[in-house]
């Protein structure tokens, strides 16, 4: 079971307890801006990233990495990356997702709507440019990792309510209502 609650004495403290395991914590008060500086950076880089492929001469193709990437790293999931660029749907999906979804990542992160919903897809792609990049000459961490991990921070610490959209969009009434508590699942793409 995993449970995190924020103790309603101090915004800056916080405790989350998962597999029996209790862990809290005292946030510094500065923290806001080097989580609000994390979210703009990556995205930043993804909404770039995104529009450089989007914008260039020759229109973007992914299957060349997929074929050729993993198989020539010893990669774990080379089999899987094979398939992925031996499969003419998959590279042509991969062709439009990875440019439209680098570009609307970083705009959701630079504006700061639906931050956890865009932070969870820059993870998922951090994570197969991780093993599609695959190094171990320095151990398990390389960029690509790193990067995954500020993702899940960003998303772990909200970080669309830090001068982004998604403070207002949760405030939104509906019926008076507002309108993560009127939906509830909302918490889990907005923040």
């Amino acid at each position: 079971m995993t449970t995190s609650t924020l103790n309603p004495d101090s915004s800056n403290t916080f405790t989350s307890t998962i597999g029996g395991y209790t862990v809290s914590g005292r946030a510094h008060s500065l923290s806001a801006w080097f989580v609000l500086s994390l979210r703009l950076m990556m995205g930043w880089a993804f909404a770039y990233s995104g529009f450089a492929k989007l914008a260039a001469a020759e229109p973007f193709s992914a299957g060349g990495y997929l074929t050729n990437v993993a198989a020539a790293n010893a990669n774990p999931l080379a089999g899987l990356f094979a398939w992925m660029g031996s499969t003419p749907w998959f590279v042509e999906f991969a062709n439009v997702a990875v440019p439209w979804g680098e570009l609307l990542i970083g705009l959701g992160l630079l504006v700061g709507a639906f931050v956890r919903l865009a932070a969870f897809f820059g993870a998922f792609m951090m994570l197969m440019f991780y093993f599609g990049n695959w190094e171990m000459a320095h151990g398990f961490i390389n960029g690509d990792f790193a990067y995954m991990l500020v993702f899940l921070a960003v998303a772990a610490f909200g970080a669309g309510r830090i001068l982004g959209a998604d403070a207002f969009i949760e405030r939104y009434a509906v019926d008076g209502e507002p309108l993560v508590e009127r939906y509830p699942v909302l918490a889990y793409v907005l923040g």
